[in-house]
């Protein structure tokens, strides 16, 4: 260690800009200790800030406020049944999941202690509520909307939130119901009335991930943490004895070797943006239809491989389903979020998915990891990417579609590119899309049958309280997630497993320190957020199950390196 030369010195670096950053560095400014946050992108915040910036922490403190059950028992019985049922996923085991019910509520009193503005989403069912442990009310916690105007000469490195209307989610939900209930109405008046003031009084309003991360770096400049961006980290430096002791990055377009007395924490995204890891280990997956920033491109993930570090889950992604209209496919910075067909809109009545001969093949309404999962499975047999979203005209009128509003005209070009397809007949759209007519035909008609009854007797669309949820919870005359495909004309467009990141990298231990394939540890290294084996193994048990880990291990990681134990 003598003979390493250093041009600086923190007692903590954080590499990435995202949550798990975010928070590690709010725990070792209070237990007054230095730390530099090192971004490669122009912008903070990451992935985190482009999400839509919802932590899952089950048995947190705003549930108990609020009289919503939940215990440390209950929220164990529920990761069991979820996370606890992944095959061949090192990232999640009975300790580290104890770890994160454990810590997550600590992390959230922690944040709110530091002035981070945080809430409960009145109503976000966990996405496997009917299993053991399930909640209906949810667990979900989200930032309050965030002026930045508050970041003073910092505001333009914010990384932008996706959200373009400063709305919350559940506001964002109601809107896309305005056709079909005076709630929706409502709320698109409030979030109106929200504009005009904004205007007025020249406030900036960002929402989801923005908030969230608008606010932590608030936090972390006040606190005084050293923020750097343009910072990229080329590689890790090591002692005769293997601890990580800093990390070579660049500055003034020099290498710049900065030493890290307490240890180095990667929370630098996953490999969404690089093609050749997803050909490696995600085939059928495209880096053109992911939403993440451009920071995505994996090479810390491949850094901490050459140190030894295992890699696991690395076939994993947080899908999140897409039909991307022309010209919104990723060009580099990721695709908007907002102007794709996606979840939300899949799930409302008169709506289907169907593979390319013309078979339904999964519940539409589930989480949109599974939905995905289903899909590439589904195209080891029959090809299913991309698959086809059916709907009719009645949908058309009363629901959003692929960023526009309902019963809106939609662009011309869509149809000249061949994008979206429409016809008078099924028969006649299934010809459009090379499907079989009478295969589309056997198809709806099940479909229909099923939806009339207010049951799916395939693959039980609407039997969760998440299904329900999703679709239109103000409609009264059946349903909230099943409605018969009838009303012509009739349309389809195609829908491809998309991605809000990647979902695998360094497996690591409960204290978020980076491991060997032997399960020793790398020690000075630790790691959170997709930079890593999630906890959650290959499955995602409710809204947040990406954020949430980032900041309740970056927590962990932080205070198993300064010594805070519990002190906090």
């Amino acid at each position: 260690m003598s003979q390493i030369q250093f041009d600086e010195e923190f007692d903590f670096i954080s590499v990435g800009s995202g949550g798990g950053s975010m928070v590690s560095a709010l725990v070792m400014r209070a237990m007054d200790k230095s730390v530099v946050v090192l971004e490669k992108m122009p912008r903070i915040g990451g992935t985190t800030s482009r999400s839509g910036g919802v932590m899952w922490i089950p048995n947190n403190p705003f549930m108990k406020a609020e009289g919503v059950d939940d215990s440390y028992e209950k929220s164990m019985t529920y990761m069991e049944a979820t996370a606890g049922q992944s095959v061949d996923a090192p990232g999640t085991t009975k300790e580290r999941r104890s770890a994160y019910v454990t810590e997550g509520p600590r992390m959230v009193e922690f944040l709110v202690k530091n002035g981070i503005k945080l809430q409960r989403v009145a109503s976000w069912p966990d996405y496997y509520d009917d299993r053991p442990g399930g909640s209906v009310p949810g667990r979900t916690i989200i930032a309050d909307l965030f002026d930045t105007n508050e970041l003073g000469e910092w505001r333009e490195r914010l990384e932008p939130n996706f959200m373009v209307i400063p709305a919350y989610h559940s506001e964002g939900f109601k809107i896309g119901l305005m056709k079909s209930s005076i709630q929706g109405r409502l709320a698109m008046l409030k979030v109106g009335m929200r504009i005009v003031m904004a205007k007025l009084t020249g406030k900036r309003w960002t929402t989801a991930g923005g908030a969230l991360q608008g606010r932590m770096l608030q936090a972390s400049l006040k606190a005084g943490v050293d923020m750097r961006v343009n910072s990229g980290v080329t590689s890790f430096i090591q002692d005769d004895t293997g601890t990580v002791k800093g990390v070579v990055t660049t500055k003034d377009g020099k290498p710049w070797r900065i030493v890290a007395r307490l240890g180095v924490l990667v929370n630098a995204g996953g490999f969404s943006h690089n093609q050749e890891m997803r050909e490696k280990y995600q085939p059928g997956t495209s880096a053109k239809w992911t939403a993440t920033p451009p920071g995505n491109t994996g090479e810390m993930i491949l850094e901490m491989e050459k140190l030894g570090a295992q890699l696991a889950q690395m076939n994993e992604m947080v899908g999140n389903q897409m039909s991307i209209p022309p010209g919104s496919e990723n060009q580099g910075d990721g695709v908007n979020l907002s102007a794709v067909g996606g979840q939300m809109n899949i799930t409302k009545p008169h709506s289907i998915i169907v593979d390319q001969s013309g078979v339904r093949y999964m519940n539409e309404s589930g989480s949109y990891m599974e939905f995905c999962q289903n899909m590439i499975a589904r195209n080891q047999t029959v090809p299913a990417i991309p698959s086809w979203w059916i709907v009719d005209e009645k949908y058309m009128q009363k629901y959003m579609y692929t960023g526009t509003m309902p019963g809106s005209k939609k662009p011309q070009e869509w149809y000249d590119a061949g994008f979206l397809k429409r016809a008078d007949t099924l028969e006649g759209l299934a010809a459009q899309i090379d499907i079989d007519p009478a295969v589309m035909k056997a198809t709806v008609e099940r479909f229909n049958a099923d939806a009339k009854a207010g049951k799916d007797s395939l693959f039980g669309r609407g039997n969760r309280a998440y299904d329900n949820w999703l679709g239109d919870f103000y409609r009264e005359d059946g349903s909230h997630t099943l409605g018969p495909i009838e009303q012509g004309p009739f349309y389809a467009a195609p829908m491809v497993p998309g991605d809000v990141g990647t979902y695998g990298g360094v497996v690591t231990d409960v204290n978020a320190r980076v491991l060997r394939a032997d399960g020793s540890v790398i020690d000075g290294l630790y790691a959170t957020g997709i930079s890593t084996a999630s906890v959650m193994g290959r499955i995602y048990p409710g809204a947040g199950s990406s954020v949430g880990p980032s900041f309740v291990f970056g927590y962990v990681a932080a205070k198993h390196a300064s010594g805070a134990g519990n002190s906090l």
